[in-house]
């Protein structure tokens, strides 16, 4: 038979100890996860701001917007009812300035039904049926 290499403990030389993990390790993972959480609340963020009807406005009931059109990224012109009377708005990054006082309201749509439920919203801009 043949004789096979054993492992010889020296008295003298101490067993190697195994390393501690390295610190820089921790710090990226923290990083890491810190920038993921940040990065989905900005998401989360952009999503709520593009699909209509997850900011659930309760302002002043005397005051109602009727209508809205985007001029650019940072325009708009919104028609607001104030008391009965509605207003041409144009609102941009120098301000909010009235345009036009209408003497005729615009006709306002039925409203629909109650605001759909969250997973409905999802669904329907995803392009799934509920």
């Amino acid at each position: 038979m043949g004789t096979r290499p054993t492992a010889v403990a020296h008295a003298g030389t101490p067993a190697p100890m195994p390393q501690a993990p390295s610190p820089a390790g921790s710090i990226g993972g923290a990083l890491f996860a810190l920038v993921l959480v940040v990065g989905l609340i900005l998401v989360l963020g952009w999503l709520a701001k593009r699909m209509p009807g997850l900011g659930g406005t309760r302002g002043n009931p005397a005051l109602r917007l009727v209508g809205s059109l985007a001029l650019g990224p940072r325009d708009r012109v919104v028609v607001v009812e104030v008391g009965g009377t509605q207003l041409l708005l144009g609102v941009g990054s120098g301000g909010t300035r009235t345009l036009h006082t209408l003497t005729e309201p615009l006709p306002v749509a039925p409203p629909s039904q109650a605001a759909p439920a969250f997973a409905q919203l999802l669904a329907q801009h995803f392009g799934k049926k509920p």
